[in-house]
Formats: C-alpha cells, structure tokens, sequence
C-alpha cells in the first residue's frame, strides 16, 4: 500500500512539474497558428502589414504593464483590426498564448 501511494505521489509530482512546460508549448503553437501572421513570430510587429496595420510590438512599454486580464480581453473581444477569438479559441488556449506572449516580452 505504501509503494502504491509512493508511486502515486511521484506521479503527480511529475505532472505538476511537467503542466507548465506543456502549457508554454501549447501557446507557442496556438501563438505559431493564430498570431504570428500579423504579430510576428518574435511578437515585434515589424512585418509590413503589422506596420501598416498599426500593430503594437508586445515589447512595448503599454503591452509590457498591461495585464493579463487585458490580454485576454483583447483576444476573445478583438481590438482595433484584430477580430475576437471568443468561440475559436478556448480560455485554457487563451491563456497559455498570453503565458507565450509573455516569454517574448523577456
């Protein structure tokens, strides 16, 4: 019985550990898949159509303080240009891109 809730321990100690590691990679490739293409693949916005569409580099100093909550507003609602994904993406997806949007902040 000891060796059965050892074990059981260990195993969940592995998938707490591991979640986020699998979390940042489903937002690379919700961010690859769905962003990218206008907010480029750094999330600089520097493409011709990011600056012909005013897009905001995620490093600037307004999309480095904003929240996460303003984040995904902005992705379910849409913002400017951008059309909401409310419907396309779900929460959990939502939330690992802007957990990815943050790696490129750094």
């Amino acid at each position: 019985m000891n060796s059965r809730m050892s074990a059981a321990a260990v195993i969940l100690l592995t998938v707490l550990i591991a979640a986020p590691a699998f979390s940042q990679a489903s937002g690379a490739d919700t961010y690859k898949a769905k962003c990218a293409m206008c907010h480029g693949a750094d999330g600089l916005a520097t493409s011709t159509m990011a600056k012909n569409m005013k897009i905001q580099s995620f490093k600037a100093p307004a999309l480095v303080k904003a929240t996460d909550a303003q984040f995904i507003a902005s992705t379910k609602n849409g913002k400017g240009t951008m059309k909401g994904y409310a419907g396309k993406l779900t929460d959990a997806q939502i939330k690992d891109v802007v957990a990815y949007i943050r790696t490129l902040q750094k």
